[in-house]
């Protein structure tokens, strides 16, 4: 059985002038890992873990140090070279990485190593990885009850589809790697308008130096300071407890046992989990909703668009402003900016306090910091003038970032919907005829 322009093989539907190769007959070679646990070091080389590729990219930070020796030793039967495309096999099974990098300073422990002749073939695997037809075989060949986990033998097996003509295969390439690259330029354009705020920030209100009436630093050019309970501020500032400033607010989570709470919900309902996977300024959406229902016969309560919500349990300091009015479950201290004090102003005062409000949660099971101890935390209150400058000032970069954010995420709704069809050959791109001419 077949369809117009498409054959029948082993694993379904392909273009009819597409190939399909088994991956150690595709790649150089397919391999994995060091299975031993090489001894934790102070100094040394990064040995890098399933659990350390996360949203295609390693998670150096919680990655530990091995020995030179040790990495020599693993390297002798997984080296990983610029190219290669790396994919967890235990635990969260399919998350890929391709190494874009020269220089590599790390090993790896149990993750699969696909060794690619060239880049060509690297960003293809990398992309195929991610396509409907992998995942499925994925999901058709892990193991494992209490952990989950895929073969070096289901990896050497692994289908891989892919256009005869290399001009084809390049073209797919450069029509997502492009959508990748705008995505990932949008990223670090938000990381340094963000560094550029908080920098601002530490600069007015940490060492005082925002500019007096003649545009001088104030503190450096003899601007008067008086005492308070945090040491030194500009005379006409004042410090009292956040919770005096601004209200804050709590959450709740309606029953999960009455549908009407939850069914057809449209009030954006936060989870802790929502904020830590999300890593960025602003978010637009939550996994789960609620009903008005819901949001009545809980402790749950509405907040106004670009508020601070912040996690208070277990995951404590992490934060995120909503784009729109929501609500959030009891894990959330939520703060409501006012005239006074705004998001801008908020935002990176939680920012560098979130050591102290660490410090200050407690808990046997998990840690939480409640209400009272949050709203009694001491703040500097700059004088209006001061704050209605700053506020104009850092108005623009929080609107260029979440400008970028809303971007990238039309772009990855695009990536997200070309990625398979493209990789199985539903939409050809075109080639032009002399190209073909051989």
């Amino acid at each position: 059985m077949s369809s117009e322009g498409f054959k029948e093989t082993e694993i379904g539907l392909i273009p009819e002038d597409w190939k399909i190769k088994i991956a150690e007959k595709f790649c150089l070679r397919v391999a994995d890992g060091t299975h031993d646990s090489p001894k934790k070091k102070d100094h040394g080389m990064y040995l890098i873990t399933s659990r350390h590729l996360k949203g295609n990219k390693l998670d150096f930070q919680n990655a530990y140090l091995i020995s030179e020796q040790d990495y020599d030793e693993v390297n002798k039967r997984s080296k990983v070279n610029q190219w290669d495309v790396l994919i967890s096999m235990i635990g969260t099974i399919g998350e890929i990485y391709l190494e874009n990098n020269k220089e590599i300073n790390y090993a790896i422990k149990n993750i699969g190593l696909f060794k690619s002749k060239n880049r060509n073939q690297g960003e293809w695997l990398y992309y195929y990885l991610k396509s409907f037809r992998a995942k499925e075989y994925i999901h058709m060949n892990k193991s494992g009850t209490t952990q989950e986990y895929i073969t070096l033998g289901a990896l050497r097996k692994f289908p891989i589809v892919y256009p005869k003509d290399d001009l084809e295969l390049k073209k797919i390439i450069s029509i997502l790697s492009s959508l990748d690259r705008k995505i990932e330029l949008n990223n670090k354009m938000n990381q340094n308008l963000e560094a550029i705020g908080q920098a601002i920030f530490r600069h007015w209100f940490v060492h005082f130096e925002f500019p007096n009436s003649e545009g001088q630093p104030y503190k450096s050019s003899g601007g008067e300071m008086v005492d308070s309970e945090l040491g030194e501020i500009p005379k006409g500032w004042d410090v009292q407890e956040i919770g005096n400033t601004i209200e804050t607010t709590g959450g709740g989570t309606p029953s999960t046992k009455k549908e009407e709470y939850w069914e057809n919900g449209d009030i954006q309902w936060f989870s802790p989990r929502d904020i830590t996977a999300n890593k960025q300024m602003f978010i637009t959406d939550s996994e789960k909703k609620i009903t008005k229902k819901g949001l009545k016969n809980s402790s749950a309560k509405l907040f106004p668009p670009y508020s601070l919500m912040m996690t208070s349990r277990a995951t404590v300091g992490e934060l995120s402003i909503n784009t729109q009015e929501a609500s959030t479950n009891q894990g959330f201290i939520t703060c409501i900016p006012n005239e006074k004090l705004s998001t801008y102003y908020l935002h990176f005062w939680i920012k560098m306090n979130k050591e102290n409000i660490i410090s200050l949660s407690s808990g046997s099971t998990f840690r939480e910091i409640n209400k009272s101890t949050f709203r009694a935390l001491k703040i500097v209150i700059p004088n209006n003038e001061v704050l209605s400058t700053y506020n104009s000032l850092l108005k623009s970069i929080f609107s260029q970032i979440e400008i970028l954010q809303a971007q990238n995420q039309e772009l990855s709704q695009i990536r997200a919907s070309l990625l398979p069809k493209l990789m199985s050959g539903k939409i050809r791109v075109n080639i032009p005829e002399e190209a073909t001419v051989k």
